[in-house]
């Protein structure tokens, strides 16, 4: 999507950035591991078939990424342009033909030393700030695996989804959030903190 091609956010613990080419080794990298390939239902790549892909993540309209970099706790610098500091992405899909408006979450922290601590509630929060003030989000879906525990924890407890349907045979939970006055007041106070700054290259 190209609307956040010029876009970076940075919050307390990380920024998000645009998905660059200069991303794409060390997320081709990430993407050969098993355990991630099946917590994100991706199939592995070729390099040159994840530089493509890069590219469908700029052009087309029905989905938006950002990589995810980690901040320094406490600093306001941050090098948007340092890709030593990859550590995951984040996206959505606009792929609900019903409904236009709804968005569907991923989020992937792939570094492990990054783990449980609270980053990809900062991170979920941050792009569901700009999913419902850039590009009309109403309505959020997420799948996850049934036994994706910690993720299930983040989505209930943090950030106020509810369950709405199991499917068995793929082992995995529907949850759903819908856009209204209480999810925008408290995306309001979640991400009061965090910077739009320009993605220059």
């Amino acid at each position: 999507m190209r609307a956040n091609e010029k876009l970076a956010i940075v919050g307390r613990q990380v920024a998000l950035v645009p998905y660059e080419k200069e991303h794409v080794p060390r997320y081709h990298e990430w993407m050969k591991s098993p355990y991630l390939q099946e917590m994100t239902g991706s199939e592995p790549l070729s390099i040159d078939e994840e530089y493509a892909m890069q590219q469908t993540w700029r052009t087309d309209d029905d989905k938006c990424t950002f990589i995810v970099l980690s901040k320094d706790a406490g600093s306001t610098a941050c090098n948007v342009h340092d890709t030593s500091r990859m550590i995951g992405d984040v996206n959505i899909y606009l792929n609900n033909a019903d409904n236009p408006h709804e968005a569907e979450l991923e989020v992937m922290i792939a570094e492990e030393t990054h783990a449980g601590k609270g980053i990809a509630t900062e991170v979920l929060r941050l792009m569901m700030g700009y999913a419902v003030s850039d590009i009309g989000v109403d309505d959020f879906v997420v799948r996850i695996k049934e036994y994706n525990s910690a993720s299930i924890h983040i989505f209930e407890n943090k950030l106020g989804f509810v369950e709405t349907e199991r499917a068995p045979v793929f082992k995995e939970v529907t949850l759903r959030r819908k856009v209204d006055d209480e999810l925008k007041a408290s995306l309001a106070e979640w991400t009061g903190h965090a910077a739009r700054i320009e993605f220059a290259k």
